[in-house]
C-alpha cells in the first residue's frame, strides 16, 4: 500500500453539487452578493431571518452563529478541517456518544445533505423542572479544508415546507477559511458583523 491516506480514513461527506449549490467556499460565492460578514462565515440576509451570536462566557469569544427562521432554528459553526480528510463522519460518531450519554435518541439517516443524525434530546423545563424532549437535526458537510457543521430545531425537524427552506438557509452559507494554518477540528474565528445594524 503506497496510498498516503490511511483506508479506514473518513472521506469527506457532502452533497455531490456542492461546489455550486453550497455550502460554498469562499473561492465559490458570488463576490456581488450583500452577505453579512461574521469572518469564518458569511450569511445571505433573506426575509424573516434573525441572526444571533452564541458567546462563551468565561472568554467572550464567539463560538457559533444562531439563525431563527420559519419558526425553526439553525445553529451553525465553522472548523478547520485536513484536506483530504473529512470530519463530518467522526463527528456523528462523537454526537452520537453525546445524546446516548445524556439518555436521548439518535438515528441516523440520508438527508438532503447527506448522511444526518435525527436525535431526541432530554430537556429539562426551567420553569417546573419537568423533564421532556426536544427533536433535533444534526447536519454536516465537509468542504475545501472545512467542515460546517449545523444542528436545527423546530418546525424544520418534521415540516418539510420549513425543513426545505432551512436546507436552502444552510447551503447559502459561505465559509471564509482564510490562509492561516490551523489544527484540525479548530473553531474558524467568528466575529462581529463589521457593519453596525447587520444583524
Amino acid at each position: 500500500m503506497t496510498d498516503a491516506t490511511p483506508t479506514d480514513a473518513p472521506l469527506p461527506d457532502a452533497p455531490e453539487d456542492r461546489a455550486t449549490a453550497g455550502p460554498f467556499d469562499e473561492s465559490e460565492a458570488n463576490p456581488v452578493r450583500p452577505y453579512i460578514d461574521l469572518g469564518g462565515i458569511k450569511i445571505l440576509p433573506r426575509d424573516g431571518l434573525n441572526l444571533r451570536l452564541e458567546v462563551e462566557e468565561q472568554t467572550k469569544r464567539i463560538v457559533a452563529v444562531g439563525l431563527d427562521y420559519v419558526d425553526s432554528t439553525l445553529q451553525v459553526q465553522p472548523f478547520a478541517a485536513p484536506r483530504t480528510i473529512g470530519l463530518w463522519e467522526e463527528t456523528r460518531e462523537q454526537i452520537r456518544a453525546q445524546i446516548r450519554q445524556q439518555g436521548g435518541r439518535v438515528e441516523e439517516r440520508e438527508g438532503p445533505l447527506g448522511p444526518e443524525l435525527l436525535a431526541e434530546v432530554p430537556v429539562v423545563a426551567a420553569a417546573d423542572g419537568a423533564a421532556g424532549k426536544r427533536l433535533a437535526r444534526f447536519v454536516g458537510v465537509d468542504g475545501p479544508r472545512w467542515f460546517l457543521r449545523g444542528v436545527i430545531g423546530g418546525a424544520a425537524t418534521a415540516d418539510m415546507d420549513a425543513a426545505a427552506q432551512v436546507e436552502d438557509l444552510f447551503r447559502s452559507i459561505v465559509v471564509v477559511r482564510g490562509g492561516t494554518p490551523m489544527p484540525p477540528r479548530d473553531l474558524i474565528p467568528l466575529r462581529m458583523p463589521s457593519t453596525p445594524g447587520a444583524a
